[in-house]
């Protein structure tokens, strides 16, 4: 019976002559493809994605300003695609205000009109010393003028649900097609006290009331980058100050 052979191998990944004759012989296995290739298609792909939506939430002033720096066929198409987006919205924003429910009509105005477009209901509370119920009461007065294709809706907890805890509230039901797609129970899974506009685009986004791409949520997002940025120059000029004392 022959004995098997011990055959010395360093790196058997490495590329080497010796390596190749024994792949060549079954003694190593073939070396696997470089990852490199793929890393790179796929980051020359996410780089041509960026450039052909470097366009995407501006709005027609924003792209008017663009006509010497872009070709005017590219910019025609933005024109029409944004065109087509406000069109739609504008025929959906049906709502635009926040509707104030009683619980007698809690099925036609809530489930029944969620057959149509999302609805999102706070169940609020019925103390005036909660502040994350005060606070969304006015975010979702915001929320309602910005997207009117969603119909945003109030009731008092305990009025809606009887024996309703307190301490479960705000409450957020999400409604489509007469069903809840999604509760948040008070505003601790998005930011607290700390909830702005934002966060709860990024609800409406994660269950699918409004696209990500949306310009509404774009422009919300680009606006509150740009204070952002005004807050931290702020500071930064107030430092410089300091330095001046």
């Amino acid at each position: 019976m022959d004995e098997r052979v011990h055959v010395p191998v360093d790196d058997p990944n490495a590329d080497t002559e010796w390596n190749d004759i024994l792949r060549k012989h079954g003694v190593i296995p073939e070396k696997p493809p470089s990852p490199t290739p793929i890393i790179q298609e796929a980051l020359e792909e996410a780089l041509k994605q960026a450039h052909e939506n470097r366009l995407q939430g501006k709005d027609l002033e924003e792209l008017d300003e663009l006509e010497d720096e872009e070709d005017e066929a590219f910019l025609e198409k933005y024109r029409k695609q944004r065109l087509a987006e406000l069109s739609t919205i504008s025929t959906a924003s049906i709502f635009n205000q926040v509707y104030h429910l009683q619980k007698p009509d809690y099925a036609r105005d809530v489930t029944e009109a969620s057959q149509k477009a999302f609805v999102l209901v706070h169940l609020t509370s019925s103390l005036g010393t909660n502040i994350e119920s005060r606070l969304l009461t006015e975010l979702w007065r915001e929320m309602a003028r910005l997207f009117g294709d969603v119909k945003f809706c109030e009731i008092r907890a305990d009025l809606c649900i009887e024996g309703y805890p307190e301490r479960n509230t705000p409450t957020i039901l999400i409604y489509r097609d007469g069903d809840i797609k999604k509760q948040v129970v008070t505003l601790r899974e998005l930011r607290g006290e700390s909830t702005d506009i934002r966060a709860l685009q990024r609800l409406l986004v994660s269950v699918g009331a409004v696209k990500a791409t949306d310009h509404r949520v774009l422009q919300s997002m680009q606006a509150e980058e740009q204070r952002g940025h005004g807050n931290l120059q702020s500071g930064k000029n107030v430092e410089e100050d300091d330095d001046w004392d």
